[in-house]
């Protein structure tokens, strides 16, 4: 057997939930990593000295003794220092015991070689001109003369009902795209990730005081996240989520930051071509897929069709 080239980097696991790489960003805080039940953090030491962190989620792999990994949902991507670029195969990660990684990245540049672009997403950026199409504004000032009303309500502050007004409309929306069962949470998840700093409900009322459209924004890393949201089945033709985007627009300019609206289930869709009417700029978002142990993930994979599926073995 060939030796592989000398590892310039050594991971371990550390057993915290989370709390090593935790930090005030919205993505890897203590409320957020707690709601999407974070186990460990994956700790990387470069010979060089550099130290790269992650939150991650560790699942066993059916039942074998073997386990792999994921980062939680959104943006956590790995705490490193700036313009580090670190080739994976040069990582040993035989101490962490893991099979696989999958890393959700922040946005900009990655850490890791050889990561994979995923989304574009649709960005409103303050430092350039704003952009908004006649055809939103015209509906947008529509809602408003017809009598809807928006609030921008510190998480922290929104009360019982405005939650629980926002976890409908979410599981409505969910219901409508046929969304996987993943992407239902429970109340608690929404009560841990509003109780994190920086975090807002947008709302939206219809003329007789009913939640129309909501969102929940964050920042993190640089950006305000348009991050979950949810709008009522009666209210659809009126399209009260252009007003709930239009606010955020206004508070982004407020905060000095760039809004991440995010971007479609494919591109091109119609999501996207929602976001699109209130971005002014794209950004591509990364993802690496990581095989920690060869030998393993070959065995578990075997006689899998898991097309472009990681890791294969899971693959439905």
């Amino acid at each position: 057997m060939t030796a592989g080239p000398p590892a310039a980097a050594r991971a371990g696991l550390i057993e915290d939930g989370g709390a090593a790489a935790a930090s005030a960003e919205f993505f890897r805080s203590p409320a957020f990593l707690a709601a999407e039940g974070a186990t460990h953090t994956l700790r990387i030491e470069t010979d060089a000295g550099a130290e790269l962190l992650a939150p991650l989620v560790v699942r066993p792999i059916g039942a074998d003794p073997e386990r792999d990994a994921s980062s939680p949902y959104g943006f956590p991507g790995l705490a490193a220092p700036d313009g580090l670029l670190l080739d994976p195969a040069a990582i040993d990660f035989a101490a962490t015991g893991l099979v696989s990684v999958f890393f959700r990245h922040r946005l900009g540049p990655p850490p890791l070689a050889g990561a994979s672009p995923r989304n574009v997403v649709q960005i409103a950026d303050p430092a350039l001109p704003r952009k908004s199409r006649p055809s939103d504004r015209r509906q947008i000032r529509r809602n408003r003369e017809r009598g809807y009303e928006l609030e921008l309500v510190p998480g922290a502050d929104a009360d019982a009902a405005q939650r629980a007004g926002f976890v409908d409309l979410y599981e409505q929306t969910m219901r409508r795209t046929d969304a996987a069962r993943r992407y239902f949470f429970d109340p608690s998840y929404f009560d841990r990730v509003l109780s994190a700093e920086r975090t807002w409900l947008a709302l939206a009322t219809d003329p007789r005081g009913e939640l129309a459209a909501a969102s929940i924004a964050t920042v993190s890393d640089g950006y305000l996240h348009y991050y979950l949201s949810g709008s009522a089945d009666a209210r659809l033709s009126d399209s009260p989520m252009k007003n709930v985007v239009a606010l955020l627009v206004d508070h982004a300019e407020e905060l000095g930051l760039p809004l991440n609206l995010g971007g479609g289930i494919s591109r091109g869709d119609a999501l996207e071509e929602f976001k699109r009417g209130f971005a002014n700029r794209e950004q591509q978002w990364f993802t690496s897929e990581v095989v920690c142990d060869p030998a393993a993930y070959e065995r578990l994979s075997a006689g899998r069709e898991a097309g472009g599926f990681f890791p294969a073995y899971r693959a439905p």
